[in-house]
């Protein structure tokens, strides 16, 4: 017996060859969302990160104003560190100012970045060292040389949101693991507290 093509093959129409078109575009359409979910999902993980790193950064330029605020932080952002507690960005600036001017200078670097996105909420966690470099008063007063500072190792974990401006801090909590060295000459209660604890 002899088999002619159209025994074994199934029989072409122009609605299956639509239907197969579509069929093609469907699938092309899931993979084309798919890969800019992870684009996004990417996308997003590099601008919590970008916050975090210049946040970081902006703290040892100590250029702190109500601009610094905004690009940092929700207007009704929760901080909580071994110096106290601020609620909102409203004289933000000022008491981050205050407490690194305790310090020449200071240099804060952080890694081991965990990233939990979710939408337009992330919550966040890293780990920082934290250098900071005494006054010459400071050295004076303790009979210590050029280059005395005081070391802090730490965790910084938080939520992150999204703004229209871009990602912003909403909370974020600093805790002291370890520190190395004397403090600054005059600490808060609260930060006598959690240096004694250490």
């Amino acid at each position: 017996m002899t088999l002619t093509a159209p025994e074994f093959a199934p029989e072409f129409t122009p609605e299956t060859a639509r239907e197969t078109v579509r069929e093609a575009a469907r699938g092309a359409a899931r993979e084309a969302a798919a890969l800019q979910a992870r684009i996004d999902a990417l996308t997003d993980r590099a601008a919590v990160t970008d916050l975090i790193d210049r946040y970081l950064l902006s703290l040892d330029a100590r250029r702190f104003d109500d601009a610094w605020a905004r690009r940092f932080f929700t207007p009704d952002v929760r901080i909580t560190s071994p110096v106290g507690k601020h609620e909102g960005t409203g004289g933000l600036a000022a008491s981050q100012a205050a407490t690194l001017a305790k310090f020449e200078r200071t240099q804060h670097i952080g890694t081991n970045y965990v990233l939990d996105i979710t939408g337009d909420r992330a919550t966040v966690h890293w780990n920082a060292l934290m250098t900071h470099v005494h006054l010459a008063s400071t050295r004076e007063a303790r009979g210590s040389g050029p280059g005395d500072h005081f070391t802090v190792g730490g965790t910084f974990a938080g939520e992150v949101v999204r703004t229209p401006a871009g990602w912003r801090f909403r909370r974020l909590d600093i805790r002291a693991v370890w520190t190395h060295g004397e403090g600054p000459l005059a600490l808060t209660p609260a930060a006598e507290e959690a240096l004694r604890s250490r």
